[in-house]
């Protein structure tokens, strides 16, 4: 996989959360996230499930809003940056989805299109060709016309990480990219999200369970544990970690004891 230490040209937004809380019925699932996220960085956080890694990323998109803290993109509170109409966003943001939540009715195309044509800002060649070009971008030349029933499950993970690409955007937020795939499959995943660090220099925040995917690939690793980050590090420094969590993942993944 592609190692972390590259040097990528930085052309990705940083981003910076202070007191993030987010609660649901009652139960409060974020209490009170701080995480600063360089510009071009490779970011992962991991934590046991239910302890709201999902939630984090829907309030960094903007699918929901916090109920108290502040998230800053680019520079910009994010509540102005989704007032500002979609021609006019200094950076875009996009989102790769844990079931890859592609249109079943809509071909390969036509998925990796869609913002596009609703933004309106491409010409119908212009559109074309950049969905050609991000679909080779994920070795999925020729599959234009298939429809997403017609893919393996791998290949409909790169299917979401081609149409996020589609909007050429500074960050990239990734749920579970590599959930229900094989070793061979998550390592080729792996290995293609490293290469959009390389080749774009995008800012990018993964979510996961996978350990050694995370340690492949990420700058810094951050462990959330009871709605909090406990620990931002990189991957060696999370190696010798003291943190009773961490050392509990490192040693399920049999990477330490």
């Amino acid at each position: 996989m592609t190692s972390g230490s590259q040097q990528p040209k930085r052309r990705g937004v940083a981003l910076d959360l202070r007191g993030v809380r987010r609660s649901y019925g009652g139960a409060e699932v974020l209490r009170g996230v701080d995480l600063s996220v360089n510009a071009g960085e490779l970011l992962a956080i991991v934590g046991q499930s239910g302890t709201g890694k999902s939630v984090l990323l829907r309030q960094i998109i903007g699918l929901e809003r916090p109920d108290a803290g502040r998230i800053t993109v680019g520079g910009l509170e994010l509540p102005r940056y989704l007032a500002i109409p979609p021609e006019e966003k200094p950076f875009r943001i996009a989102m790769v989805f844990q079931n890859a939540a592609l249109l079943a009715s809509l071909t390969v195309a036509e998925n990796v299109g869609l913002r596009l044509r609703e933004h309106r800002r491409h010409r119908p060649d212009e559109i074309e060709a950049i969905i050609h070009r991000v679909l080779a971008d994920v070795e999925l030349e020729g599959t234009e016309a298939k429809l997403p029933s017609e893919l393996s499950g791998g290949m409909r993970k790169r299917v979401a990480i081609a149409r996020a690409l589609a909007v050429d955007p500074e960050l990239i937020l990734y749920d579970e990219p590599t959930a229900d795939l094989d070793p061979i499959l998550t390592q080729q995943i792996g290995e293609l999200i490293g290469r959009i660090r390389t080749n774009r220099g995008s800012t990018q925040i993964i979510v996961t369970h996978n350990l050694p995917l995370a340690r492949a690939i990420a700058d810094r690793i951050a462990v959330l544990d009871q709605g909090r980050i406990v620990e931002c590090s990189t991957p060696a420094e999370l190696a010798a970690s003291r943190q009773p969590l961490t050392r509990e993942f490192l040693r399920a993944a049999a990477l330490g004891v």
